[in-house]
Formats: C-alpha cells, structure tokens, sequence
C-alpha cells in the first residue's frame, strides 16, 4: 500500500508515505487506492481510499490536504484544512500545524516529499517538468525557511516519478531547456525518432534539489510508467487510449510534541 523513504521515516514527529495504488476501494483503471478527486472515479470509493492513506500517516480523513494542481511554482502555507472543492490552486505546501497531512498527487509527475525535523517544518510539493523549471522546488524550500526551517537540515525525497527510458518529448521542448541552460543538455538523450528525446525527470529534480544546498536530498529511483503493479501513469494510459487514470498521493505529517 505505501512506500517509506529511509530518509524521512527516522526522524522524530515526521511521518510520511508514498502511496502505490494497492489496496484501495476503486475498480477498473482507477483500481484500487486512487486518491485523485479530480479523476472521474466513484467519489464514494476516493474518499475510502483517501480515508485509509490519512489514518496511515497518522491524522482525520479531513486532515490530509491536497491541492487543485496547475503545474506552477506556486507554494502555500497550510495552517487549517479545507474541503476537496476549496483546494487552492498550487503546486506545494508547507506547514508547522501538527495534525495536518499535506499531500500531492502524481501519475508521472515527481512528488517530493521535505521535513526538517529539528524546526518541526515539513512541505510537499508536485513537481512535473514545468513545476521543476520554474522553480517549484526552490520556492518549498523557501517557505519552510519562512517557518523557521534551517536549509542544511531539510531532507527532501523524491517519490516515484516517470523514468528516462519512457518519457520522450518533441523538439520544442528539447528546445526550450537548452536555450534556458546549455547545461541541460545532460538530461536528455536521442530518441528513435528525429528530433526527438527522451528526458530525465527525476535526474532533473534532483539537479534542482542539490543545487539548492539543503542537507540532504535523494530519490527512491521508481518508475511510474514501467510498474504498472505499483503505480499509476498518465503517459501509460494515454498510450493505452483510456478515459482516464487514478492518481498517485505522496503525504507527510507531523506528530504533536510528546
């Protein structure tokens, strides 16, 4: 049901888990734990699954919080929950409220996972390529200072994400990262078609993660679009032609002081 990262599961009042789509209430595509409201899945089994991801990392069904997605470097800071049809348009949370899960869905898309134990800060963020290269990442880790996180404490992770060998993009956008650095060139490589590519998200991320010089970031090296036991893809379905896909939730919580 849920992936741990080593990183994050040892320290102290943080709690966090990368969802997979096993063991949940959903049929057909969506089957089984898809926690996207935004999908067009049975509300009624969506709030089953999400019910069961929010008891896993430790708060109320209403307590784990996650967002209206737009691919933008936009980060909020969480201190009350909301319902699903007042998520704020983001791409990233943060927050100091005990009690709270802040949460972010992906079906290729990389989730990062932040905590900084020591200040009692903790963030999530969705970061797709565009999340990425406008600075989503960047931005979370600038809030949680706001909160008084300290940047060579925070841990970062980065969840299952779709995998160099089956992501390919067109010229355009090979295009657009190399005129923005020449140094990003690294992230791609020739693909069978002409002018096309095949990117490397998650080395991507983690690129922007470490320049950032927080105290420690790493990735769990899973591949949305080639376990299809596991996880969910958007890519995997639009290849396949189906109406729609279930969405991947990454949380993280923080525990009340003893």
């Amino acid at each position: 049901m849920l992936i741990q990262a080593p990183e994050l599961a040892g320290l102290r009042r943080v709690r966090h888990a990368f969802f997979t789509r096993q063991d949940g209430a959903s049929g057909g595509i969506y089957a089984s734990l898809n926690g996207g409201v935004g999908s067009a899945d049975d509300p009624k089994a969506v709030a089953e699954n999400r019910a069961r991801m929010a008891g896993a990392v430790g708060v109320e069904p209403d307590r784990l919080l996650s967002l209206y997605q737009i691919h933008s470097p936009d980060v909020i800071v969480v201190d009350r929950p909301w319902r699903p049809d007042e998520r704020p348009k983001a791409d990233a949370m943060v927050t100091r409220k005990p009690g709270l899960a802040v949460a972010v869905a992906s079906a290729d898309c990389g989730p990062v996972l932040f905590a900084d134990a020591k200040a009692g800060v903790i963030g999530a963020a969705h970061a797709g390529w565009k999340g990425a290269f406008t600075g989503v990442l960047e931005a979370t880790i600038a809030r949680m200072e706001e909160l008084g996180a300290a940047r060579g404490d925070i841990v970062a992770v980065l969840g299952p994400t779709i995998g160099p060998n089956a992501y390919e993009v067109g010229p355009e956008f090979v295009a657009r990262f190399h005129e923005a650095d020449e140094g990003y060139a690294a992230f791609f490589r020739p693909s069978e078609r002409d002018g096309h590519a095949y990117f490397d998200l998650p080395a991507f991320i983690m690129h922007r993660l470490e320049n950032c010089r927080i105290g420690r970031a790493t990735s769990l090296g899973l591949c949305t679009y080639s376990d299809e036991l596991r996880f969910y893809s958007y890519r995997r379905a639009t290849h396949r032609g189906e109406p729609d896909y279930g969405r991947l939730i990454s949380a993280i919580s923080l525990e009340t002081e003893d």
